[in-house]
């Protein structure tokens, strides 16, 4: 049976106005929501490896263990594409780091991007605003074939790291670069790494259609090893989790299929809820109450969803 966990960035005090969560803050979070584990954010405020020591490692895995809440994940936040080379150093270095504080934590699984856009912040509140201009003109004199190499390159050598620490990593089919599930898959095949596996999600996926999903489910069959789902909810007057498109650009994704293939192909590890995107009320920055309700009402959706399905 597949597992709902929570993942960082939604107490990281990114996407809302107010207190941000430590990482002990947020283990207790999780339990009190009824969160089954925790996947931590690798950058500040939670898991900036130059900020965790061996024996803040250690208290963060014992501490966990001690509430009953796993950490199966860590998530890194990577972009390999550039053409200066000390910059792709840089990047390969935070990798090595990463994934040692991935098995210090205990964490089986790091989540890894190809080419992370990253974030910019706007009175104090993370937007993607201005980070979606740069990223069409970041690196204006090179090709798509370029990066895709480059991109290759470093993750083959991080391969070879993780390989030595036991720890899984897992590309996400998130843009750009990765544009859908098959240049995921590309980008698998092509490392030829037993340490390098997937992270479909279905929201990152351009197309909704149940054949198209079904099919990009089973084509990354026993590759994927965590998902995640994010998304707004709110209740009916009956009192029922409603899943609802909370701006206009928004993909709705198709959980529901995308939940039953995972099934189908026997997939039983976790979905982790991620809440990244600003956090609005009437065009407000909401407050952390928002996301307690959101964070709430996404658990219930996704574990109901699980067991019907």
């Amino acid at each position: 049976m597949m597992k709902v966990g929570l993942y960082s960035i939604t107490y990281s005090g990114t996407w809302y106005k107010g207190e941000l969560l430590s990482i002990k803050e947020m283990i207790r979070k999780a339990k009190a929501l009824g969160y089954e584990s925790i996947e931590i954010d690798l950058k500040r405020p939670h898991g900036f490896p130059l900020d965790l020591d061996e024996k803040a490692r250690t208290e963060i895995r014992e501490f966990a263990e001690s509430e009953g809440i796993e950490i199966p994940a860590v998530a890194g936040n990577n972009n390999f594409v550039s053409p200066i080379p000390e910059q792709r150093e840089n990047e390969l270095l935070m990798l090595h780091e990463q994934i040692r504080l991935a098995s210090d934590l205990g964490a089986k699984v790091l989540r890894i991007f190809a080419a992370w856009r990253g974030v910019t912040y706007r009175d104090g509140i993370a937007t993607y605003d201005m980070i979606l201009n740069y990223e069409k003109n970041q690196y204006p004199d090179t090709t798509k074939l370029e990066r895709w190499n480059w991109a290759r390159e470093c993750i083959k050598e991080g391969s070879e790291w993780a390989e030595k620490y036991k720890v899984i990593l897992a590309l996400q089919n998130h843009r750009p670069l990765i544009e859908n599930y098959e240049d995921m898959l590309d980008m698998v095949r092509e490392v030829g790494s037993d340490y390098l596996k997937c992270c479909l999600d279905a929201p990152c996926e351009p197309c909704q259609d149940d054949d198209y999903l079904i099919e990009a489910v089973r084509k990354t069959g026993n590759l994927q090893v965590l998902s995640h789902f994010n998304g707004e909810w709110t209740k009916d007057s009956k009192g029922e989790v409603v899943y609802i498109k909370h701006r206009p650009d928004v993909i709705i994704a198709n959980y529901p299929v995308f939940i039953k293939a995972l099934k189908e192909i026997g997939y039983d590890g976790y979905i982790n809820y991620e809440f990244c995107h600003p956090a609005l009320r009437d065009h407000q920055a909401a407050g952390i109450d928002y996301i307690d309700e959101q964070a709430a009402y996404a658990l219930e959706y996704m574990r109901k969803l699980i067991q019907s399905t």
